[in-house]
């Protein structure tokens, strides 16, 4: 390679690590020290029944969930959106949905099934797994889908923050990774993103950097490897020992809170953690006393939305 050529593409690189500011701490780039610990509390599965509409709702107005992302092919899509156009100060994204899991609780792609039918069941519903829908369907279904559900939940007056992938649907396999970064740059949204040594061991190192030489901001850190010793048996305690261990810089960490009831013991075996996590995240104070005494400040994903546009605008 002639030496012109190397130089060109240093240069490149440098103005991209400048103008994107990888070589900061998002909490930096944010107008945070750069050893404050800052953490992001995404409640999943909004949308999907009442129970975890309440328990979101909840959380967000008097709790420690600081965003959300709705399932927006979900019965209970309705009654989340109808909050959100009426808060539009709320911090919800779009949780990008393309298996449906439950045994008797489905639900079906939002597109034309004409358009995306390698997405649904022989009963017309979402598949139950992931590798059902590498099998049957193609990332260009999964695209026309993931579009639908973002402008649905636009055209209903949800003030989108974010978009993350229901089961990882999106996040798994490198062609359904470019779908995730289509929609992320099409939409100008920021995006949940494993941290780097999770991409590490999953054969993926540059992909963030990909996704940062787009525009598309995301947190540092994302705690995911660290849920293989979640013990369902001492919730508390688990969620007590990942605060103990922020590091510096932007954390994000994901529940699935519900409300008590039959609803949610009807819907999912989960149930009991579910609770567990609403009752952690939402009404313990002691949970919260922890996260004051280990200097940890709680944000959602609008600060990443504003500093993604204000990039982009620039």
């Amino acid at each position: 390679m002639k030496l012109r050529n190397i130089l060109f593409i240093i240069m490149a690189l440098t103005i991209s690590t400048t103008l994107f500011g990888q070589g900061k701490l998002l909490s930096e780039r944010l107008g945070y020290k750069p050893t404050d610990k800052l953490l992001i509390v995404n409640c999943d599965d909004v949308g999907m029944c009442h129970a975890a509409n309440l328990a979101a709702i909840q959380g967000l107005e008097e709790g420690l969930i600081t965003s959300g992302t709705i399932m927006v092919p979900c019965p209970w899509f309705p009654e989340i959106a109808d909050y959100a156009a009426k808060n539009k100060g709320v911090d919800l994204g779009v949780h990008l949905t393309h298996t449906s899991e439950w045994k008797y609780y489905r639900w079906q792609p939002l597109s034309d099934i004409c358009l995306v039918k390698g997405l649904a069941d022989k009963m017309g519903f979402m598949w139950r797994e992931v590798s059902e829908v590498y099998e049957h369907a193609t990332p260009e279904e999964a695209l026309i889908e993931g579009r639908a559900q973002i402008r649905k939940a636009l055209d209903a007056g949800v003030p989108v923050t974010h978009i993350d992938s229901h089961m990882g649907t999106l996040q798994y396999k490198q062609e359904y990774m470019q779908v995730y970064l289509q929609l992320a740059v099409e939409f100008n949204l920021p995006v949940r993103m494993a941290s780097q040594s999770t991409l590490e061991r999953m054969g993926a190192p540059g992909l963030r950097e990909t996704f940062a030489g787009e525009g598309i901001v995301f947190p540092d850190y994302f705690v995911y490897d660290e849920l293989e010793s979640y013990d369902k048996n001492d919730v508390k305690g688990f969620w007590e020992g990942v605060v103990r261990g922020l590091k510096p810089g932007v954390t994000e960490v994901f529940i699935h809170a519900s409300t008590p009831g039959d609803e949610i013991k009807s819907i999912t075996n989960s149930w009991q953690t579910r609770i567990q996590e609403y009752e952690l995240f939402v009404t313990d104070s002691g949970f919260k006393a922890l996260l004051e005494k280990e200097g940890v400040k709680l944000i959602g994903y609008r600060p990443l939305l504003e500093l993604q546009r204000s990039i982009k605008n620039k």
